[in-house]
């Protein structure tokens, strides 16, 4: 009988049962949460390491346009360029000055010179001119970026035949904006006129200086303490010698234009 009860060791499945258990072990393997927050760790870095970055860029951005006013610095060699008292010369051809840079761009006064082939009949026009922004060569002449003043002066021979006609009305070439109630008038020994504006006309944006052809001239003054006492010096030479105007008359002439030249159109004139 005793044989019969060996099949009690069929117990030995309940083993199993608890092998089966240990996958419950599994489910306390929560480390996946610590992960999750090792994860957050880094977006965070990566956000801090972005502002920087865009900083940067904003700065690295503000950075030129700081350097841009530099380069407005940069232009200012143009007021290099004015030469207002070159070589202490009182004044030189207009047209050699340019070509060796020594125009005055500050102050600078200009007289061009028109006679008549003919006769002594003549046209001087003397420009006065102030900050000149540029000067280039046309095919006429020299263009001044900048305004001025223009004042005529006439000479008239005695053998004229029309001068009972109002200057202003006269030929072209002999002619002069101004009526004779508008000119002081000097009558040389010689019967010549010499009719100075009393006032000069007004110049405005740019003006041109033609260049001279044949006798005539254009020369450049240097606005130089001395400059009025140069201007009558040359007037006195230039109509005693090349207009045949008496010494006296000349020299009286002269000393009328450079006078209004300076109370009309100076600096320091009352037209300013």
């Amino acid at each position: 009988m005793a044989t019969i009860k060996k099949p009690a060791a069929k117990k030995k499945p309940a083993a199993k049962k608890t092998a089966a258990k240990k996958p419950a072990a599994k489910k306390a393997v929560k480390k996946p949460a610590a992960k999750k927050t090792a994860a957050k760790k880094p977006a965070v870095k990566k956000a801090a390491a972005k502002k920087p970055a865009a900083k940067a860029a904003v700065k690295a951005i503000a950075k030129p346009a700081v350097k841009k006013p530099a380069t407005k610095v940069a232009a200012k060699p143009a007021v290099k360029k004015p030469v207002d008292a070159s070589d202490g010369v009182p004044y030189r051809n207009l047209f050699d000055a340019f070509a060796q840079g020594k125009l005055p761009f500050v102050n600078g006064y200009i007289v061009s010179s028109f006679f008549n082939d003919k006769n002594a009949y003549s046209i001087f026009e003397i420009v006065s001119y102030a900050g000149v922004k540029e000067i280039f060569p046309t095919e006429s002449g020299l263009q001044f970026v900048t305004g001025g003043k223009k004042l005529y002066v006439l000479v008239e021979n005695d053998t004229y035949e029309k001068k009972f006609i109002e200057p202003v009305s006269r030929p072209q070439g002999e002619s002069i904006p101004k009526r004779e109630s508008e000119v002081e008038i000097i009558i040389a020994h010689n019967q010549t006129r010499i009719m100075v504006a009393k006032e000069p006309n007004e110049l405005f944006g740019s003006f041109t200086i033609l260049k001279p052809t044949s006798i005539n001239f254009s020369v450049v003054f240097y606005q130089l303490p001395a400059v009025y006492n140069t201007l009558a010096h040359f007037f006195e030479e230039t109509l005693n010698r090349q207009r045949k105007v008496p010494q006296m008359d000349a020299k009286k002439a002269a000393q009328l234009i450079a006078n209004t030249v300076k109370k009309t159109m100076g600096p320091d004139g009352q037209y300013q």
